[in-house]
Parts: C-alpha cells; sequence; structure tokens
C-alpha cells in the first residue's frame, strides 16, 4: 500500500507482471509530448499523472507524478495522434502484452480515445516509478470531474 509519503515502484519481466502495473497506470493523464522513443538506448518513456488507486481508498483522490519506461523495445507504432498533437493530453486506459516469436512481443498502451502505441520488444521489461509531486485528482479526457468513480 502506499501513501502520500511513499513512492511505487513496480518491475515487470512477465505478463503477469505487467498486468499489475497496467491496474496501477489505469487513468493515468498523460501529455502527448511526455513520451518519447529513445531508439539508440531501445527504450520507450511515458511520463503522466499517475490516480493513485491505493491511496484514495484511505484518503483523498490524488494524481503522483510518475514515469512508464519500457526496455528492449525494438519499434514504436502509433494510431490515433501525431507529432503534431504534442500538446494533446491523453487517458492511458490499459497496457498490454502478446507475444510474437517467445520472449518477443508487442506491448500494445490504450488511450480512453481509441488512440494506441504499440511496441515491438525483445522481451517484457517494464518499470512503473512515482515521482514525488502528487496533486488533487482532476478529470482526464474520457473521464468526468463530477463522478469521482470515474476518475
Amino acid at each position: 500500500m502506499t501513501t502520500a509519503d511513499e513512492t511505487l515502484k513496480l518491475i515487470a519481466l512477465e505478463r503477469e507482471g505487467l498486468d499489475v502495473i497496467s491496474a496501477h497506470a489505469q487513468n493515468t493523464c498523460v501529455k502527448r509530448g511526455d513520451m518519447v522513443w529513445l531508439p539508440k538506448q531501445r527504450r520507450f518513456v511515458v511520463a503522466g499523472m499517475r490516480y493513485d488507486w491505493v491511496a484514495a481508498k484511505s484518503g483523498p483522490a490524488e494524481r503522483v507524478s510518475s514515469v512508464l519506461r519500457f526496455d528492449r523495445v525494438l519499434k514504436v507504432s502509433r494510431l490515433g495522434f501525431t507529432d503534431d498533437d504534442k500538446g494533446r493530453m491523453l487517458n492511458l486506459l490499459a497496457v498490454t502484452f502478446q507475444k510474437t516469436d517467445p520472449p518477443a512481443g508487442m506491448i500494445v498502451l490504450a488511450f480512453a480515445d481509441g488512440a494506441l502505441v504499440r511496441l515491438d520488444v525483445e522481451c517484457v521489461e517494464v518499470e512503473l516509478h512515482d515521482l514525488e509531486h502528487r496533486a488533487p485528482a482532476e478529470s482526464c479526457p474520457g473521464h468526468a470531474l463530477s463522478d469521482p468513480s470515474t476518475v
């Protein structure tokens, strides 16, 4: 369990671990310009404001700044947005993995408006790491602020 004084750090090296990261990353607000492909490092990084599902059970609804790091990335494909959309806000719904030639496969980041990012990877190597900045939860694309259960 995390509190406002603790930070979450999760590492996934297989599909089941990625499912746990996906659950914690659900409804992360991400600015398009805060997704970066670093081909020389074979890394894809997503920075955003993650809804803290665990802390919300015992306290106020908050978002915490967090970074999702995907390693061993061979190729990145996008559907539903372009490089011109750098200021566009997206709501991350899920992160999934499909094997193609085990342990290689595709990691898919699905967003509320139907936009997708597909990462062709050698294997699952993902980290979700919270930073220290916290803020009251606000609405994110695809969810209205008036209903706290949909933040």
